[in-house]
């Protein structure tokens, strides 16, 4: 749910990744001072050593009311009246170095509201800026709290511009970076330059990431854990491990990493077509306390019950892989598409209800309309169960986010999304938003829904 380092997860958002992502086109990266030869030539250290970013993020989300004959929803069904609901964040990003490539940063936050119906009726759900934990009254978290390293080991030297979670300093081409704390696994895992920040683009959650991709994370979309980049001129390899919740979808996660998640992540980048383009390679394990489809529905057939996974738990490996792409067409244009499978035999452990997933789409600056600091974006997501979990769903059983009681006609949930983000002023983006939802929950049933959105985002 990306939340993304902003969100999920997803700073500026992506500070975790920013020398990885400079090849495919990133604003975050500044190559203002390259240097050939083995050695770093110019370090970049400003002279305070702290720093003090912030944001503000309103989004309001409205559906009309849409089909559903003769259904009986449940409480995780998508509500076929109509609905608006809006949420609220307010993050501080501080910062300080402890020396020229260690730094450590703490992001207190202030959240408050719900996503439509509880955040509940869809599996790639259409607001990154919605939790699983929904409140009337503002309340206090602390996302992030973690330090990182950078080594650097020669080569080519490149500045890289001070931002959210980012301090200003130059890496060389061959370095390694190791991060330990509290973040989203997909600050540094999944990223993408076009599609993976619910506070400045795309919102839906299987849009700014891979659908299928289950990444360790507590009901905000934060872990605790520890990851290492090693970079060179051209590539890119990474590593991570992370806490799992205690429970599939858990507020709370475990204390010993008793179940946690195994990733990796290899990166290419190239110049395609003249523009800079890049492609990752995912694989992860997630090792946790689940419960296998199969198992839950002959259980519900010997007791005479609704199959519920929660009865049949026990220690098993979910495994998954994504392939990730970007490509820039113009100097303020780009295209990106992911397409991710998981396990399907087992249950959702933390992201959301959805086994396959491949999604695509375009990004536009303003640039030719005169409008620099505006963007538009398209793009589409088709989302899958598996043979597995259709059957599960099919006889009552509930999910991460989705569960309508019964499907009685099981079709991939397709769902397109634009956006159109106007600079009001200096620090103040205010976004209209669309998405066309077919078959909510992969129920044929139900649908189609129209969903509108205002996203205002300040930060300074």
């Amino acid at each position: 749910m990306l939340v993304t380092l902003s969100s999920q997860p997803v700073l500026a958002e992506n500070a975790l990744s920013l020398v990885a992502d400079s090849s495919a086109g990133t604003e975050a990266t500044s190559a203002s001072t390259l240097v050939s030869g083995n050695a770093v030539t110019k370090m970049t250290v400003a002279s305070d050593p702290w720093a003090v970013y912030g944001q503000y993020t309103n989004t309001y989300q409205w559906h009309p009311a849409f089909s559903a004959p003769g259904y009986i929803a449940t409480a995780q069904s998508l509500t076929p009246s109509n609905n608006g609901e809006q949420t609220n964040d307010a993050t501080l990003y501080l910062g300080y170095r402890i020396d020229a490539q260690t730094e450590i940063w703490v992001n207190p936050e202030e959240d408050q509201g719900f996503g439509l119906n509880d955040t509940m009726g869809i599996a790639g759900f259409p607001s990154g800026e919605a939790y699983k934990v929904g409140a009337v009254n503002p309340y206090y978290r602390t996302p992030r709290l973690f330090v990182r390293k950078v080594w650097n080991l020669g080569g080519v030297s490149a500045d890289v511009t001070a931002g959210e979670n980012q301090m200003a300093q130059s890496r060389t081409a061959n370095n390694v970076v190791v991060t330990i704390g509290k973040f989203a696994v997909t600050d540094v895992f999944d990223t993408n330059v076009y599609a993976h920040d619910p506070r400045n683009d795309f919102l839906n959650w299987s849009i700014v990431d891979a659908g299928a991709y289950d990444y360790a994370a507590d009901a905000w979309g934060y872990s605790y854990g520890s990851s290492i980049e090693w970079t060179q001129d051209w590539w890119t390899v990474r590593g991570g491990i992370f806490d799992l919740s205690v429970v599939p979808n858990s507020e709370k996660l475990t204390e010993n990493m008793s179940q946690l998640e195994w990733v990796t992540e290899l990166e290419a980048r190239e110049n395609w077509f003249v523009r800079p383009g890049t492609i990752k390679l995912l694989a992860y394990v997630n090792h946790a306390n689940m419960g296998s489809y199969k198992d839950a529905l002959q259980y519900a057939a010997q007791t005479n019950t609704v199959p519920n996974t929660a009865n049949v738990r026990r220690f098993a490996n979910r495994p998954g892989v994504e392939i990730n792409f970007q490509q820039g067409l113009t100097a303020n244009s780009g295209l990106f598409a992911r397409a991710s499978i998981n396990d399907g035999s087992e249950e959702t452990d933390e992201f959301t209800d959805i086994n396959q997933s491949v999604s695509g789409g375009l990004s536009v600056q303003g640039n030719n309309w005169g409008r620099s600091d505006d963007t538009v974006g398209l793009a589409g997501v088709v989302n899958g169960l598996s043979h597995a979990a259709r059957d599960y769903f099919a006889a009552g059983g509930m999910g991460v986010v989705i569960g309508d009681g019964s499907l009685p006609r099981y079709a991939n949930e397709d769902i397109v999304e634009m956006y159109y983000s106007w600079c009001a002023m200096q620090h103040v983006h205010i976004t209209a938003d669309y998405q066309h939802v077919n078959n909510p929950a992969y129920n044929a049933e139900r649908g189609p829904v129209d969903i509108f959105a205002i996203r205002t985002h300040l930060d300074f």
